[in-house]
């Protein structure tokens, strides 16, 4: 009888189940048993002979794995974005490149909407006071003055699955909608009735501004010290995509100077951001780590689906969930089946 081994499948670091189960069944599986993200040099070493990488947003993924990695046929990566792997690199070399979109667009939404009440309302500012022991009368007419979100107006940046979802849920608030995106989705405006505008005027009418574009070269920078400056003082910005699309020093400026009233923060330029990070030191800025996608249902179809990408590559399928289509022209499916 031939032995024929099974695929070797390398994760830099533990997924939850089903998804790790599933690579087991049809896999030979190393992971990587630590908590913190690995170094480069640690995933150089991880590839060698391994014919799929699970990674994870934290990790770069570029010429210098692909070189160690020679034997490699997919990257699956349990994110949505991507803009950590070199995809043209691994399109050119043949190497199939999946994520994990649409599974965790409800949990995203939903922090997204949680950033948008804890900011406009000062929930942080007030559950602080209270612990703090500052709260010795009852209540007063001014205190902790927020702004309302039923009836305001919501401009919406980038109507991809996530700004669609947190768009279905405005409509329980009887919102204005206003969106940007860099293609005008006419297709949308009716089915949800919203007004498309350019940047900059959606950022002088908007009360609430929520940002869900991806992280690419010409996103970065994208909210800046200028088109900051024609917000409402009044207005609350917040940003559950990636980090770098708002320039830091200037939302601190905004901020500190009352450009806008107050901001809600899932993501940072540097992730941890540093404790000496001046944004941390004002009182209208509500912050979290990543964690806009942290539901057990999402993570857990997050982790099944990066799993299932790198099982349907290498039994030669069309994976859930292909960043470059591209790459079938360059290696087939069949040639790349392993199961």
């Amino acid at each position: 009888m031939i032995n024929i081994s099974k695929p070797k499948v390398v994760l830099t670091r533990k997924i939850l189940e089903p998804g790790l189960s599933i690579l087991k069944e049809n896999c030979d599986v190393i992971v990587r048993d630590k908590i913190q993200p690995p170094t480069k040099q640690e995933i150089i070493e991880l590839v060698k002979d391994a014919d799929a990488l699970v990674c994870q947003i934290t990790e770069k993924i570029d010429k210098d794995i692909y070189d160690a990695g020679k034997n490699l046929r997919v990257v699956s990566t349990v994110s949505v974005g991507y803009d950590h792997i070199d995809v043209p690199e691994a399109t050119k070399r043949g190497i199939y490149v999946c994520y994990t979109p649409g599974v965790l667009t409800n949990a995203t939404a939903d922090f997204a909407w949680t950033l948008i009440m804890a900011a406009s309302r000062r929930v942080v500012e007030a559950d602080k006071y209270v612990r703090d022991g500052k709260w010795v009368i009852p209540w007063a007419l001014d205190m902790f003055l927020g702004y309302d979100v039923y009836g305001a107006t919501l401009g919406v940046v980038g109507v991809g699955r996530i700004g669609q979802a947190v768009i279905e849920r405005a409509r329980g608030f009887n919102m204005k909608i206003i969106y940007y995106d860099i293609v005008r989705r006419q297709d949308l405006e009716q089915q949800l009735g919203i007004e498309y505008c350019e940047l900059n005027e959606l950022l002088k009418r908007a009360d609430i501004v929520t940002i869900h574009v991806p992280r690419t070269k010409e996103t970065i920078g994208l909210i800046n010290e200028n088109n900051l400056k024609l917000m409402k003082k009044t207005a609350v910005l917040v940003n559950t995509s990636r980090g770098g699309i708002v320039d830091e020093r200037a939302l601190y400026k905004a901020l500190k100077e009352g450009w806008i009233f107050a901001a809600g923060l899932d993501v940072f330029e540097k992730e941890p951001t540093p404790l000496d990070n001046p944004l941390l030191t004002l009182p209208n800025v509500v912050v979290a780590p990543h964690i806009a996608s942290a539901t057990v249902q999402s993570r857990t179809k997050m982790s099944e689906l990066a799993a299932l990408n790198v099982v349907k590559v290498l039994s030669g399928e069309e994976p859930p969930a292909l960043v470059n289509p591209d790459v079938k022209k360059i290696r087939p499916p069949e040639q790349v089946k392993m199961i």
